[in-house]
């Protein structure tokens, strides 16, 4: 896991907990599959008939950078405070039966963001891995089956060593092998020089039965672990120990496999810690970052809109739109182009005021006459500056007229989840 992701995660989750509302983009390795990018998104399709194309033709590619913009209003200073993250995300397979992802590159959309100074490197050398909910919990299974063939494969630890059967039933090709391993182990137990063993690379289906085996007749006094060699040849180390050393080589494994399996959930757990804030997320035009979101952390995409709608509501509670917003009333009237770069240009023009915005002391700040849009945390940003100046513009109808109007203002509900 990139270094600056794991020491920085507690700094998300804390702007996401403390945060009135906040703002996500994403970039994605392509758009379109079939159709044109216009004939996929024309303005004379029905939500339902948008939808499908959408999932049809755009989800083979991959959400590959995430923008993240966090925005807490300051009351005595009457400001908002602003942390932006940029998040830079690839499936990388995380041992050998994790899924081996394929998407699809769009060349237009790959040179855009080339020209746009996007880093590539960042995405496939340095990207945030992630999983969805089934692979997380298939991982996780496949952990507790270790652990419990680790712990003495489960119910034979009860076997007392004095039974003279083996209760392991191991197949006709493999005893002179398991009996050379325990040759091995008894002489390294006489020897009072050596304190470990490493035995041969073996396959799978033999270390669970070296594992079987050893629990049964050593139920204390060693400890077995599988390591890989350089080579990614997996073998087995055989250990003495006493008891209480044998209890904190557990211990710490089981430390070790938590990391990793919370470093295999990667990118995933700031989603879901944006999905558990329960904070309204706001994005432009944010139907197609919404289902990538889903399709790629959470779960494949359901057949109809009404049920996307559904799990949707699950994740993000309170949706709002900038890209609609704009386009209904009162806006629609006074605003003519909604793309963000106009939209926000509009904003800073009468009838609205451009909102008053400070980065958080040790975050990247944006300048927005230099314009890096497309960087997807600068995205994010934008259409979190349009949204504070749409929402005190409502304030302005109110008497007395507002100036600040809260991501929490009954004023704005109109515009949710549409």
């Amino acid at each position: 896991l990139p270094a600056d992701f794991k020491d920085n995660l507690n700094k998300v989750y804390e702007a996401v907990e403390e945060s009135d509302f906040l703002a996500i983009d994403g970039e994605f390795s392509g758009i379109s599959d079939g159709p044109s990018v216009s004939a996929l998104t024309n303005g004379f399709d029905t939500p339902e008939e948008r939808y499908q194309k959408l999932k049809k033709h755009s989800m083979d590619f991959l959400l590959f950078q995430f923008g993240l913009c966090t925005f807490k209003y300051d009351h005595t200073e009457e400001k908002y405070i602003m942390k932006s993250f940029n998040f830079y995300i690839f499936p990388k397979p995380f041992n050998r039966s994790s899924p081996d992802v394929k998407f699809v590159c769009q060349s237009s959309s790959i040179d855009f963001l080339a020209n746009q100074g996007f880093d590539f490197n960042k995405v496939f050398r340095n990207g945030i891995p992630y999983l969805n909910q089934e692979e997380e919990r298939q991982l996780r299974e496949q952990y507790d089956e270790k652990r419990s063939q680790a712990n003495g494969a489960g119910s034979l630890s009860y076997v007392s060593p004095s039974a003279t059967k083996c209760p392991v039933t191991i197949p006709e090709d493999q005893k002179k092998f398991i009996e050379k391993v325990v040759e091995q182990i008894e002489d390294l137990l006489k020897n009072e020089e050596n304190e470990s063993l490493d035995l041969e690379p073996c396959t799978g289906f033999q270390r669970k039965l070296i594992y079987q085996t050893l629990s049964w007749k050593y139920p204390k006094g060693i400890h077995v672990e599988t390591l890989e060699s350089d080579k990614k040849e997996r073998y087995i180390v055989i250990s003495k120990v006493n008891e209480e050393e044998r209890k904190r080589r557990e211990q710490q494994k089981q430390a070790r496999e938590q990391e990793e399996l919370n470093d295999a959930v990667g990118f995933s757990r700031v989603v879901h810690a944006i999905a558990n804030s329960g904070k309204l997320v706001i994005g432009h035009n944010m139907l197609l970052d919404v289902m990538h979101t889903i399709h790629q952390f959470y779960c494949p995409l359901p057949d109809d809109l009404s049920e996307f709608k559904e799990v949707t509501s699950c994740v993000f509670p309170r949706l709002l739109d900038t890209k609609l917003m704009a386009s209904t009333q009162p806006f629609k009237e006074i605003i003519n182009n909604t793309s963000l770069a106009e939209l926000e240009k509009r904003l800073k023009e009468v009838p609205f005021s451009p909102p008053k915005v400070e980065s958080a002391e040790g975050f990247p700040s944006y300048d927005t006459a230099s314009e890096q849009l497309h960087e997807a945390g600068y995205d994010a940003y934008i259409t979190g500056l349009c949204f504070i100046s749409m929402a005190n513009f409502l304030g302005s109808f109110l008497s007395p007229p507002k100036n600040h109007v809260s991501a929490r203002s009954k004023l704005i509900e109109p515009f949710f989840n549409k």
